[in-house]
């Protein structure tokens, strides 16, 4: 539940900031008649990634076993693609992530509503279609029924309100610590649902080497245990893995993390730290 919690918060919470945004330039710059064609893209957008994540459930239990593997193992594979590169689009723009949006906002306006549903459309469509995507393979990654659901909805309600309250102003965070903490947990969640990917390929003998166990813990770490219900839960940990699996996790894990880590750096070579937008 707590990895596809952080999924739900940190996808919910860049979609609902997006939202706050444009709603609030909307109101201060007198263009609340312009409001509805918001809430429509909004909605469009919800309708798509829920869909989206009732297709991958429903229409993959159609296929046979190997089909299912392949299917599981390239959409984790592209999801991990999709959020290490949101989390690094996030890194680079927060500080300036107000101002783009007005521009974009500003362009609309002088279009017309179906730029504005489109603008609202795209926004929001992004980190909703990354988190059905995500949470899809993370569900599959840990076979642990509903709670993996229950913790993306939760997340997301829990940005829906973080959102509610940084519009009205009561509630005030440093955004640039926020998404670098969550995202590099993020990192962490992904290498892990990569691992689960590479397992699925090799389950689908698409990828060779599924017995060439790189190490076996099974009887210190039980998978049924607790404690290895808490580490597979939160960051896919298997205690058999493959010499394949373990190779993608690190070669994956440790350039990103560190990559993601790093302090920005100005054209001058000068170490830089994001400011809260």
């Amino acid at each position: 539940m707590f990895a596809n919690y952080l999924i739900g918060l940190r996808e919910g919470l860049e979609a609902s900031l997006v939202v706050c945004i444009l709603v609030a330039y909307l109101v201060k710059t007198g263009n609340r008649s312009k409001l509805p064609p918001i809430w429509l893209g909004v909605g469009i957008a919800v309708a798509l990634s829920l869909s989206v994540g009732a297709v991958l459930q429903f229409g993959s239990t159609q296929l046979t076993f190997e089909a299912q593997e392949m299917l599981g193992g390239t959409l984790s594979i592209i999801a991990v693609a999709l959020v290490t590169w949101m989390v690094f689009w996030m890194r680079r723009t927060a500080r300036h992530l107000r101002a783009e949006l007005h521009g974009k906002l500003d362009q609309a306006l002088a279009i017309g509503s179906g730029a504005l549903v489109a603008t609202a459309f795209l926004a929001v469509g992004r980190e909703g279609l990354e988190t059905a995507l995500f949470v899809w393979s993370a569900v599959q990654a840990t076979n642990d029924g509903a709670r993996p659901l229950v913790g993306a909805v939760l997340g997301l309600l829990t940005a829906v309100m973080l959102g509610w309250l940084f519009y009205r102003g009561a509630l005030r965070i440093n955004l640039a610590k926020f998404f670098t903490w969550t995202g590099a947990l993020l990192v962490v969640v992904a290498a892990g649902v990569l691992a689960y990917g590479i397992h699925d390929l090799q389950e689908a003998s698409i990828l060779p080497g599924l017995d060439n166990r790189l190490f076996d813990i099974s009887a210190t770490i039980p998978p049924d245990s607790w404690y290895g219900t808490l580490l597979k839960g939160i960051f896919n940990f298997q205690p058999n893995p493959s010499v394949l699996q373990a190779a993608f996790w690190a070669l994956y894990l440790a350039p990103v993390l560190t990559l993601f880590l790093r302090p920005a750096r100005t054209a001058a070579g000068t170490p830089v730290r994001a400011q809260a937008g």
